[in-house]
């Protein structure tokens, strides 16, 4: 037995190996594309059961969220991330691996008390939570429905705490594997709650619960206990020693608790945003919760799939070089980090505009016209989001987190003054997309300025502004390319189903990127030509091999 259990952790400790900057952000970026398309199947199916027949009881679906996600957030996922790395990391440079695992135990810990106490909070007073703040817009049946949904899911904040520490440690010493696959077992969690628990559960004659939209809540507790599991396999080999107790007198620890409330006031901007968001859409009809919160959803994918999986591959580098004070190599790591999420996420937000009717298509049978023109009102940010999570982590590896939490003030003013201005003009949800496309294009001007400046000027050089300038050329091309192919492939009346949808969009993704990529290759683009050379090298070998066995 004993022999079998050692192997078992062999195994995962070779699997769940150290990996290179690249080689993170390929598996990073293809868990995220895996988990968007199981996200994509997740919602297709929730939007073709209830959409139609039951808009309301999804209003309140995705209204039970708010508040739970909010708490998390503020308290655990993004704080953590960008204040723990960094000093776990020092430690670990230093030598100093008893510390290291101390901090570590002891963030857990605190983390897993506050969260405990923030899903208790949500239990108790989740029916003023929805019924004042987050959906006052609600009728009396989706209220009821939201709050009952609403202290289900309130055990997630404490789940999702002690995933994200574990998760953030593999993180910072470079294993990615576990980390990487946990978000995508969250998905298959709720995708079988759409499938299983909406029909009821019973066992063994007995009937534990009777179905409806009841259901999804539960297969979204399954989906947060199986990160969990994952997270915590992906430990195994780290040599993490944990206690069970917080070390008040680490200093490490001390230092995460000094940065953790300037990083959480900034993520709890977001997320009172998204509340007001919420409670703006309540009061525009049944399906504008839905519609903004799907449009929301699919503007976030390529976004995760860019801006989150490539800051995410680079910050512990960065946070390394920093720590060995090597400014220089800081410097071109963030610079090379910053034109890559340009260079991909410029024309993925150009032809997502104009392919938006087939990309809502994926989620919902025959299409939704709401969803569409609200996704084509997020359409800026989706850039402007995906260069936001490595301009802010720029600062978050020097352990500067007053910097962005300033700007997002600001930022979070101007998102205010727009969403409630476009909602009282009668934009209606679309205005909230404007809103945020608006904001977090001034957030991210402001961070990279201030980033400039904080590299003595040494960011907006001659070269970054010729690769914006070709870059932008080559964008602009491929979305009349991506134009004229949707005239050529319009959409039917008769495309009612993913297979009859998807061809026609890969067409014409396929082919406005292919545009781009040989426009970049010829105007020698820094970041696309490694892409081709390898590519061609690839192909033209295969060719050479096959032409000698022929030979042969």
């Amino acid at each position: 037995m004993a022999t079998r259990k050692n192997r078992i952790r062999s195994a995962i400790s070779l699997v769940n190996s150290k990996l290179s900057v690249k080689m993170a952000a390929i598996v990073l970026a293809s868990s995220t594309l895996i988990s968007a398309l199981l996200g994509i199947f997740r919602d297709r199916w929730l939007n073709t059961m209830y959409l139609d027949t039951y808009p309301a009881g999804l209003d309140a679906y995705t209204a039970a969220f708010t508040v739970p996600d909010f708490l998390f957030f503020i308290i655990t996922s993004g704080a953590l991330a960008v204040t723990f790395v960094p000093v776990f990391n020092q430690h670990l440079v230093s030598g100093d691996k008893k510390s290291a695992w101390q901090l570590s135990a002891s963030t857990l810990n605190f983390l897993a008390l506050a969260s405990f106490v923030a899903s208790i909070f949500i239990m108790i007073f989740a029916d003023p939570l929805v019924r004042y703040v987050v959906a006052p817009g609600l009728n009396e049946s989706a209220m009821s429905l939201a709050i009952n949904m609403m202290r289900v899911i309130a055990i997630n904040p404490l789940l999702f705490s002690i995933s994200t520490v574990t998760a953030s440690m593999q993180q910072a010493v470079g294993r990615f594997i576990f980390y990487a696959a946990a978000p995508a077992l969250y998905n298959i969690g709720i995708i079988i709650g759409i499938r299983c628990f909406t029909n009821g559960i019973n066992i063994f004659g007995f009937q534990l619960f009777e179905g409806g939209i009841m259901g999804v809540a539960l297969g979204v507790v399954l989906g947060a206990l199986l990160q969990l599991f994952t997270s915590i396999v992906g430990l195994i080999g780290l040599g993490f020693d944990y206690e069970f107790k917080i070390n008040w007198k680490n200093k490490g620890f001390r230092q995460v608790l000094r940065m953790l409330p300037s990083r959480s006031a900034d993520q709890s901007i977001d997320y009172i945003m998204s509340i007001i968001n919420t409670n703006l859409a309540s009061r525009m009809g049944e399906q504008s919760i839905r519609a903004f919160q799907q449009a929301n959803s699919l503007h976030s994918m390529p976004v995760n799939l860019v801006g989150v999986a490539i800051a995410n591959a680079f910050f512990p580098k960065m946070s390394e070089e920093i720590g060995r004070k090597d400014e220089k190599a800081f410097r071109e790591t963030f610079c090379s980090a910053l034109r890559t999420i340009i260079c991909i996420s410029m024309p993925i937000s150009i032809i997502t505009f104009f392919s938006r009717g087939y990309v809502v298509n994926f989620i919902k049978n025959g299409g939704n016209p709401k969803i569409a023109s609200v996704l084509g009102a997020f359409i800026v940010a989706i850039m402007c989001q995906s260069v936001f999570h490595i301009a802010s982590r720029g600062f978050y590896a020097k352990q500067n987190t007053k910097t962005p939490l300033i700007i997002s003030i600001i930022a979070f003013a101007v998102q205010l003054i727009c969403a409630f201005g476009l909602s009282a003009a009668g934009f209606g949800p679309e205005g909230l997309a404007y809103a945020t496309s608006i904001s977090t294009l001034s957030e991210v001007g402001m961070l990279l300025i201030a980033q400039h400046r904080d590299m003595d000027g040494q960011l907006f050089d001659r070269k970054f502004w010729s690769s914006i300038i070709r870059v932008s050329f080559a964008s602009g091309v491929a979305g009349i390319v991506s134009w004229i192919l949707t005239k050529l492939l319009p959409l039917l009346a008769t495309d009612n189903s993913f297979f009859a949808t998807f061809p026609k969009f890969c067409v014409i993704a396929g082919g406005s990127l292919l545009v781009y990529v040989i426009l970049c290759y010829i105007l020698r683009v820094e970041e696309i030509r490694p892409i081709v050379q390898r590519f061609t090298s690839y192909l033209f070998r295969n060719i050479t091999e096959q032409q000698g066995k022929k030979k042969k």
